[in-house]
């Protein structure tokens, strides 16, 4: 059984966007890039030929995992989240024990996340590691650096 992709209808509607996008303005970019290509002589010598038509794999492969994602998606309101413990689409006020730094997330899914914007995917070691925690517990969590101590502060939605 496959796990499903918990999203915001904000970013469903993002997947949903990029997929129609891919499948038709994107699809016909490809095609004209290789049309073009096509024109430049002898295929099996044609490196921008071969390119194009590896770069219409990646496309085509991008629209299969869009389907996919989209299919397994479970849309969540975040009115619905519950704050006693955090869980996906709720926002952590954490401080870093080491630096006594004060930091926010919000736990999403993996196709959502963007740390610029304060989003980190709940399958990062970080959001892994604050699954199912309460306010006042303290983490250590394994990151690429080393460990953190983080406590968790607040949690809303």
């Amino acid at each position: 059984m496959t796990q499903p992709v918990y999203l915001t209808p904000e970013g469903h509607q993002k997947l949903k966007d990029e997929l129609h996008w891919a499948r038709t303005k994107g699809r016909a970019a490809v095609a004209a890039a290789i049309a073009e290509a096509r024109e430049k002589g002898d295929l099996s010598e044609n490196a921008e030929y071969d390119a194009a038509k590896e770069a219409q794999g990646h496309h085509e492969a991008r629209i299969a995992q869009l389907e996919e994602m989209i299919s397994r998606a479970r849309v969540v309101d975040e009115k619905e989240v519950d704050t006693s413990t955090v869980r996906i689409l709720s926002q952590v006020k954490l401080r870093n024990l080491k630096v006594n730094k004060e930091m926010t997330y919000t736990l999403v899914a993996q196709a959502e996340a963007n740390v610029a914007a304060g989003k980190i995917s709940v399958d990062s070691p970080i959001g892994k590691g604050l699954l199912g925690k309460k306010v006042g517990d303290t983490v250590e969590i394994q990151i690429p650096a080393g460990k953190v101590a983080l406590e968790i502060l607040d949690i809303t939605r």
